[in-house]
């Protein structure tokens, strides 16, 4: 993805706008080159290989996702009622939810634990990422926290002829505070303890990203799924790795019914997440994706010192 870059540093963002290239690759290469912040978030290995999905389901449908190592199952919880029914609460979805999920791993890694202040510090974080926090993107980012308070997840892993399972919630205990405008019993959640498990599987098995990254692409949770993946994949190549699109699409197309639906729309993310992942060097074919080696977005030694000092 050298071109967008390239045509950045020669000829500006205006020059480059000229071009036959998307205005979205280069809007998202050009601010993610401008960009300033070395800041680093964290994300666990097992979300990079199967992720959430992008749009809202039914409130009582579980999610089911494969990847070539990893099938990830999601449940919805459920939350009490005064009538004496509970009310399904629904799986979390969409960028918002993955955002939240990136702070709630990034800031247990900082802090060196599983007990997470939410309130202001979560709302700071994501005004540093571009989120605007008021209106209906705070009554999005409290339904999303709260969905994903109560859901429960396993993770069936398999590798070198072996299959493990891990069953977890992600938070195993949250206060909530009433909403001023919870209408539909929507709650805000302030304080979140990850789970035991959780947070262990994220402590040995974190993968670094780049703030700038993620706030480049904040609003297309496919880009955000697909730029984690490539940091988790590509610098420990050794060798092309091919990807078929059968395989893509079962990771990343679970809502697509047809591939000639699907492909078009993997691609543009596609794009989007190399324009902010500059070292990736991934090859595009009739067959699918060739992944080929190369550095990381977070270099080791950033990335570990940034654990260290937490």
């Amino acid at each position: 993805m050298g071109t967008v870059h390239d045509l950045i540093e020669t000829k500006g963002r205006h020059g480059a706008l000229s071009s036959d290239l998307d205005r979205r690759i280069v809007d998202a290469a050009a601010a993610y080159m401008a960009d300033e912040d070395n800041g680093i978030g964290f994300v666990y290995s097992g979300w990079a290989q199967a992720a959430l999905p992008h749009r809202r389901l039914k409130d009582d449908q579980a999610w089911q996702i494969n990847s070539d190592k990893v099938k990830l199952l999601l449940e919805p919880g459920r939350r009490a009622s005064d009538d004496g029914e509970p009310v399904w609460v629904g799986v979390p979805y969409g960028s918002r939810a993955r955002l939240i999920m990136l702070y709630l791993q990034t800031e247990a890694l900082r802090t060196n634990s599983r007990e997470i202040e939410l309130g202001k510090s979560l709302r700071d974080w994501l005004t540093r990422l571009g989120i605007p926090i008021g209106g209906k993107s705070l009554r999005d980012v409290r339904e999303q926290a709260e969905r994903i308070s109560r859901c429960r997840l396993s993770f069936h892993v398999q590798s070198a002829g072996r299959a493990g399972l891990v069953n977890q919630n992600i938070v195993d205990a949250a206060m909530f505070v009433d909403a001023a405008d919870s209408g539909q019993g929507t709650l805000f959640l302030e304080t979140a303890r990850l789970s035991e498990t959780f947070y262990e599987q994220l402590r040995k098995h974190p993968v670094p990203l780049e703030e700038a990254a993620i706030r480049a692409i904040n609003n297309n949770s496919m880009a955000l799924d697909l730029y984690c993946w490539l940091a988790y994949r590509l610098h420990v190549l050794t060798a092309p790795r091919p990807v078929t699109w059968k395989a893509l699409m079962g990771q990343f197309g679970t809502a697509y019914k047809e591939q000639f639906h699907f492909k078009p729309r993997f691609l543009e993310n596609l794009h989007l997440a190399l324009a902010v992942y500059r070292d990736a060097k991934v090859d595009v074919d009739e067959r699918g994706l060739i992944l080929r080696p190369s550095r990381p977005p977070v270099a080791p030694k950033q990335g570990g010192s940034s654990l260290r000092s937490a």
